[in-house]
Formats: C-alpha cells, sequence, structure tokens
C-alpha cells in the first residue's frame, strides 16, 4: 500500500483474475487484384456479398484473386484483404483533356486533394473514387438554386429523370441565411451510365441533398456538411475534387460561409467520368499490398492466401509468416504445372518445389487447382487451391480446436469445387508427400478431400505437421498476451509463482482438448537465476507433448484355427 502521511483507513484492490485470452485463430489475409476498391489497404471482409460490394465482380483479369478470397469465405468469415494495383492503373475523372492520376485509397485522396486546391485543379469537379476502368460507368450530376422550379421538375440524367429522388430544390440554408449567404445548397446524383456496375444503364447508385457549397457549412448535428467532406466521407463510388468547375464557381465554392454569395448554374449539371485504366499488379505492387500483413502489431492475422502468384510472391509470403511467427502461408503451384500436363503434373511439382527454396513449419503446400463455377460471367474457372486449405482450417477451428487436422473425410472436404485439374494416385502422392506436398484427392463417392497434413518443414520433428505448428502458435500468442502484464513488475518468487499459476490451468484446458498429452510449467529461481533478475528479464519454460495426428493405419487380420484360443494369439503378430 502507499504510504500515508496522516491517520486514516486506505482502502485498495489487488486483481489477481487475470487468465489466458482467447485468441484469433481464423482471419485469413490476401494481397491481390480486384476490379474496384481501395487499394493498399487493409480491409475486413466477412462473406463474399461484401467481398463484391467493396472490390466488385470478378472479370477474366481478377478472378483468380476473387475466387481465392470467395473459397476462403466458404469455411469462415474474417478475410482481410489488400488490393494491389498494377502500374499503369487510374482513377476516371471529369476532365477529358486530362492524364489520370492514381488515387489509391482514401488516405491517399484526403492528403493529395481534399483540402488542396492546386493538386486537383487538372482533374474536373470529381473522380471515380477507385482506380479502374469500372469508373469510367459513373456520371455526376449536381443542381442548385440557380437552375429554378422549371429546370428542377425536368432535371435529367441519360434521359431519365432524377428530381424526384430530392425533396426539393436546393436555395439557401437556415444556416447560411443567418451568416448573410446565400444559395449555399446543391443536390448531387451518381448514376451508373454505362450500367458496369448494376447492369442497368441509367441506374442510380447514390444521392446526397442539400450539401452546402460552404467550407464550413453543418448540418443539424454539427457535422459537416460540405459537400466535398460529405462525399469524402459517405460516398462509395466518387470524391469531390475541385469546386465544380463551370460559371465560375471556383471564386466562391469552399469558401467560408459569412457574407458569400455562392455562385450558382442556370441548368443541372452532369459529367461523365471517364480516362480509368485496369493494369495487372506486377510482383512488386502486390509484395507491397502484402507488407500490409507484415506487423504483428497492426493486424493480428492466421492464414495467408497467396492465390495465383509468382515463385518471388510466395516466397515473400512465407518469409512474411516466418517473420510474424504468429501465422502460416498457404501455396499452390502454377497453374502450368498441373492444368492439361497429361502426366507431367508431379514432376513439374517437384520442380516448383525446389525453385521455391524453403523448408519451413509456417508454410502450407497444396497439390493444385480446382475447377469451379463462376455465377458471375457464367463460365467454369480453374482457382488454385491455397484459399480452400486455409479455409478447411477454419473450419476446423468452428468443429474442433485449431490443434486438429484440418486433413481426411471427416474436416478436410473441399467445396464448390466441380473436379480437380490433377487428381494424384498413391504412386504421385507418395511422391508428393516426402516433398511436404498435401496432396488433394477426388475419391470416388467421397468428394474432394484434402489429403495430407505437412508444413514445408523437410526436417523430421513434430513441427513438419500443420497441427503441431497451430497448436504451438495458439499457445504462444494465447501465453505471451498474457505474460504482458507481468512487464515492469518484479521478477521475485511471487511474480513466478503467480505466472505458473496463470499458464497452468490454460494448458490443463487445452490437454482436456486433446491438444497435448501432457506438459510442465516452470518459472522460479532455477531459469530466473541473479543474472537473469539482474538484467531486468524473466523466464518462463514451457514443455509441451504435443498430440499427434493418425498418417498411416495398419491393419492386421489374423486367421487362426477353430478351437484356438485368442489369448493364445494375440500378441504374437
Amino acid at each position: 500500500m502507499a504510504f500515508s502521511i496522516s491517520p486514516g483507513v486506505t482502502v485498495s484492490e489487488v486483481d489477481l483474475t487475470t487468465v489466458v485470452p482467447s485468441t484469433l485463430t481464423t482471419a485469413g489475409a490476401l494481397a491481390g487484384n480486384f476490379v474496384w476498391g481501395p487499394a493498399y489497404t487493409r480491409i475486413t471482409v466477412p462473406d463474399e456479398i461484401t467481398l463484391v460490394n467493396t472490390f466488385g465482380q470478378p472479370d477474366s483479369n481478377t478472378y483468380q484473386s476473387f475466387f481465392t478470397a470467395a473459397s476462403f469465405l466458404a469455411y469462415g468469415n474474417n478475410l482481410k484483404v489488400v488490393r494491389a494495383l498494377g502500374p499503369n492503373s487510374k482513377n476516371s475523372d471529369a476532365n477529358t483533356t486530362n492524364t489520370n492520376v492514381v488515387v489509391a485509397n482514401k488516405a491517399n485522396f484526403e492528403y493529395l486533394y481534399l483540402n488542396n486546391l492546386s493538386n486537383g485543379n487538372q482533374l474536373g469537379a470529381f473522380i471515380g473514387r477507385y482506380a479502374g476502368a469500372l469508373g469510367n460507368s459513373i456520371a455526376v450530376s449536381t443542381i442548385d438554386a440557380g437552375a429554378g422550379a422549371a429546370a428542377f421538375a425536368t432535371w435529367n440524367v441519360n434521359n431519365i429523370g432524377v428530381s424526384t429522388l430530392f425533396n426539393g430544390l436546393p436555395g439557401t440554408s437556415v444556416a447560411a441565411n443567418t451568416a448573410g449567404a446565400s444559395n449555399d445548397e446543391i443536390h448531387i446524383v451518381v448514376v451508373d451510365a454505362g450500367g458496369l456496375f448494376t447492369g442497368t444503364k441509367g441506374a442510380v447508385l447514390e444521392t446526397f441533398q442539400y450539401l452546402s457549397k460552404a467550407y464550413d457549412g453543418t448540418d443539424a448535428n454539427g457535422n459537416s456538411n460540405y459537400y466535398k467532406n460529405y462525399i469524402f466521407n459517405n460516398s462509395q463510388y466518387i470524391y469531390a475534387v475541385d469546386p465544380v468547375d463551370y460559371n465560375n464557381t471556383v471564386a466562391t465554392w469552399g469558401k467560408i460561409m459569412a457574407n458569400t454569395a455562392f455562385a450558382t448554374s442556370t441548368t443541372p449539371q452532369t459529367v461523365t467520368l471517364s480516362g480509368g485504366v485496369d493494369d495487372t499488379p506486377v510482383d512488386a505492387n502486390t509484395i507491397t499490398a502484402m507488407s500490409k500483413f507484415a506487423s504483428t502489431e497492426d493486424t493480428d492475422i492466421s492464414f495467408i492466401l497467396t492465390g495465383n502468384s509468382s515463385i518471388t510472391v510466395q516466397q515473400t509470403a512465407i518469409d512474411t509468416a516466418i517473420g510474424r511467427k504468429d501465422c502460416l502461408a498457404f501455396i499452390s503451384p502454377p497453374s502450368s504445372a498441373v492444368i492439361n500436363q497429361n502426366g507431367s503434373e508431379a514432376s513439374n511439382i517437384q520442380t516448383w518445389n525446389t525453385s521455391l527454396n524453403r523448408s519451413t513449419s509456417y508454410a502450407v503446400a497444396d497439390s493444385g487447382w480446382k475447377y469451379m463455377f463462376d455465377k458471375y460471367n457464367n463460365v467454369y474457372r480453374y482457382v488454385p487451391l491455397n484459399g480452400d486449405i486455409a479455409g478447411l482450417c477454419v473450419n476446423t477451428d468452428s468443429v474442433r480446436d485449431p490443434w486438429w487436422s484440418p486433413a481426411g473425410f471427416n474436416r478436410g472436404n473441399i467445396k464448390n469445387a466441380v473436379r480437380l485439374a490433377w487428381n494424384p494416385n498413391k504412386t504421385y502422392r507418395d511422391q508428393l508427400y516426402v516433398l511436404g506436398i498435401n496432396p488433394v484427392v477426388s475419391f470416388p463417392g467421397q468428394g474432394i478431400v484434402l489429403f495430407g497434413d505437412k508444413t514445408l518443414q523437410s526436417k523430421p520433428s513434430a513441427f513438419d505437421r500443420i497441427n503441431v505448428r497451430r497448436l504451438f502458435i495458439v499457445l504462444e500468442k494465447a501465453i505471451a498476451k498474457a505474460s504482458q502484464y507481468a512487464l515492469f513488475e518484479f521478477n521475485d518468487s511471487f511474480t513466478q509463482a503467480q505466472f505458473v499459476a496463470l499458464v497452468t490451468p490454460y494448458l490443463r484446458d487445452v490437454q482436456g482438448r486433446r491438444g497435448i498429452t501432457d506438459f510442465k510449467v516452470v518459472c522460479d529461481s532455477t531459469n530466473n537465476t541473479p543474472q537473469v533478475v539482474d538484467s531486468n528479464q524473466f523466464v518462463g519454460d514451457i514443455y509441451i507433448k504435443p498430440a499427434r495426428s493418425i498418417n498411416f493405419i495398419q491393419l492386421n487380420f489374423v486367421a487362426v484355427r477353430t478351437g484356438v484360443a485368442f489369448t493364445e494369439v494375440v500378441g504374437q503378430f
């Protein structure tokens, strides 16, 4: 207790209820190529519908990333996606004579354009919110008080009337009138002019009414109502870059409200965005996107998916997992190794494995690709299996625990697969398994199944199995998180005993759930020697006997003569 200067009673509390917490074990991560959406920023996607709404439907250039993500989401509901952009990707904008720019994400726009007119004055009034040709489908129309009631009543975009979407003609807000200003209100409608977003040309995407041209305009709740800020915070399709560039409005739009007579237009103003460009990411772009998963302090993930990626990107994913030490990287061989190879598949995979040049328990490799239906384009596609294999680990977490094997007929069934690009037989499976490649096999009447649970570690040990590696990841993350509360405490017998009392019940629970067969926790003067204590360190040794999955079954059937007691022969074979 703290010392008291004068007599009195002091009450204090000491919290000794700390427990080892549960840890997130089912979050996947994917850096990939998509037609739409923010780039180089982590977006959490819980399901395929959100994937489509955020990153757009797949096309012939992006389907492999899309369906790797969708395959994972068929088993789980927590995928962190980072979109990579090709070096020539561009946003669409309203200035047809300008060389377009790329605005990767919201933070990028805020820094470059939101409050910097000199940066945006060559882009026109609006730009597509994200890079890509999809933005060329967008038209934006504005109207203000200068148009008058008749123009408002006939306001249309792409020959579709839009005035019925608003409560009335914009004019002067109460706040503007009070401040001696006029004509600050504006309506904005965003339309899918090309039909690429909705499938219907002219479909209305968004409407914004009674926004303010005044930089300091606010709504009834005190939130910014300045049209650039409001669109920045609320639109899914556009950014407002410069004050609308007609009738010399640059002179007044974006000014403070007091005593400003905001310029108006006598007719609605409509612009169709153009110049948006798709471009396939090169390795450097994908690696930049993947770097968003490098730090354990920034994001908590368990699986890194690689989709259809090069050796270089796969090596980066593996190195990221090794560096983090709390997740696994999942990789598949290139399509050229297994699709239409007619007997060369095994040797092609061996060549790929040699080029990969990685031996680690933090990576999992599978044997190929699946053939699945693309409902968005009404075609069948080949898709790498690493999204599914990571998904099977999610499913295992859900039905059992992370330390159970994700393989086999109980938990290893692949979803949404018509067939495999290559179905390895027993001879080929033996060749692959020696290399740490997990076969995915189609069995008659049993479906398509993950038929191996190895990591890429070539050294024989407990860590060459997925379930053991994941067991230790879970234990290390959970116990490390609980142990952080010992920082800056005294390294004495009390803190040491408290650590043992904290960890032991948790490990006993894991043992009861069949994750380990035995354990021992040591934290006392034997490992916290005077030298350790004087170095301001704290040591806890945790010994674990992991449970092993069954990979080989030997069944011995012994025929005995009539009249022979089984007790006479049991144990002789």
